[in-house]
């Protein structure tokens, strides 16, 4: 006797999938090409044992299941999963909030003062900002004014999980010094050193306790209304001789002071996998430690070059020339890249999730030389880079980076 006729209800029930589910997602796979197969081996004739039929369900489902749970390839892109765990969303809008403030913010801040202004009844607000903004205009050469609330949400532990980002220390900083700390290699955004040196997302703040850190960055980032705030919200301080001034003067000691040192030129270098560095013409920050007493610290970002992937740009090239030209006019030129999207993992313009690890070296012990020479700062440069080529290659390991693969400082 056929099960059929034992239990009508299961033959209606099954009946249902055949038609609804298996054919519906046959159809589904057939236009956008996945690589999925969902059959009944004629089952809805039901002459099988009702475990066989069970079986072949379950089958069939967890092979749907995988267009939840796995990232799906259609029109040459590799598509985000729909089923995430909401850690992970969570992650990526972090990263979506931190690209947001340094990408799409300043060109939106480019013309919304104005529409506001003009275009509605809110104009006077502006009029305030303008006003707030000639009173505030030095808080970025003197000392910034961070918001502990801001620098510690927890959005930014989830912005450090999504690569993840990690900091490394292999030696105490006492808070009874000042310290400058040159951060290598720039790469395309810097999320190594400002994630460290700004949030408490890394753990920089545990690693090294009664520290004050901060960073220096390239003075236009102060120029764009509203997004100014954010970067002073932050602890961001322009990158200048007076700023450095100020914070190796004021309050005391205790300063962790972040830099950058290959600058624009150094983020135009960043491509996978390489280890470029703009150093050698760099003497200033030697001069300044002099002049302060204050410590040299060496920090490696590595993975700092991998998370985007970028054109290539080799010197002479016609593109070189078109970025080199841009940032001499402009200052800067973020390089030409390529990254991620929020539901693709492709194209767009979020970072890849690719582990960095900021290692912060021993620093260097550096004597108050009230007018140092250039023999003084030229010594105490070589120093500096031979300590962050031991600092490189004790630690490259963690990247699995070949043994035959060196720092290039140019």
């Amino acid at each position: 006797m056929s099960y059929y006729l034992l239990v009508p209800f299961w033959n209606l029930y099954f009946l249902a999938c055949k038609n609804a589910i298996c054919h519906g997602f046959r159809l589904i796979c057939r236009t956008y090409s996945l690589e999925i197969t969902v059959t009944f081996p004629e089952l809805m004739s039901f002459e099988h044992e009702p475990v066989e039929v069970f079986g072949e369900l379950t089958k069939t489902m967890a092979k749907i299941k995988g267009i939840f749970i796995r990232p799906i390839r259609f029109l040459g892109i590799d598509w985000a999963p729909l089923i995430v765990p909401l850690k992970r969303r969570l992650e990526t809008l972090a990263v979506v909030h931190f690209v947001f403030i340094w990408m799409i913010l300043p060109i939106i801040s480019t013309w919304l003062p104005f529409y506001i202004l003009f275009y509605t009844p809110f104009w006077w607000t502006m009029v305030l900002y303008v006003l707030w903004t000639i009173y505030d205009f030095d808080r970025p050469r003197r000392g910034s004014r961070g918001w502990s609330w801001y620098k510690n949400h927890p959005i930014w532990t989830h912005f450090a999980d999504y690569f993840p980002l990690r900091v490394v220390k292999t030696a105490d900083l006492p808070p009874d010094r000042n310290y400058i700390i040159g951060s290598h290699p720039h790469g395309v955004l810097s999320i190594g050193a400002f994630t460290a040196m700004l949030t408490s997302g890394s753990g920089f703040p545990d690693l090294f306790p009664g520290l004050k850190s901060t960073i220096l960055t390239l003075n236009g980032q102060f120029w764009f209304p509203f997004r100014r705030d954010i970067g002073l919200a932050l602890g961001g301080v322009e990158s200048s001789r007076k700023s450095l001034q100020y914070l190796l003067e004021n309050p005391g000691k205790g300063r962790a002071i972040a830099i950058v040192l290959g600058g624009a030129s150094e983020a135009l270098e960043a491509h996978p996998g390489r280890h470029d560095l703009t150093l050698l013409s760099r003497r200033g920050f030697c001069r300044h430690a002099l002049q302060y007493g204050a410590d040299l610290v060496p920090m490696y970002n590595f993975g700092e070059n991998d998370v985007y992937e970028t054109f290539p740009n080799p010197r002479g090239t016609r593109m070189r020339e078109i970025q080199e030209w841009i940032k001499n006019k402009w200052g800067i030129c973020p390089p030409l890249m390529i990254g991620r999207g929020i539901f693709n993992y492709s194209y767009g313009i979020l970072p890849h999730r690719r582990p960095i690890t900021s290692v912060v070296g021993a620093p260097i012990r550096v004597n108050r030389v009230e007018n140092p020479t250039e023999e003084e700062i030229d010594k105490l440069h070589s120093k500096y880079c031979k300590a962050l080529i031991d600092l490189f290659e004790t630690h490259k390991s963690l990247h699995d980076i070949p043994k035959d693969v060196h720092l290039n400082i140019q």
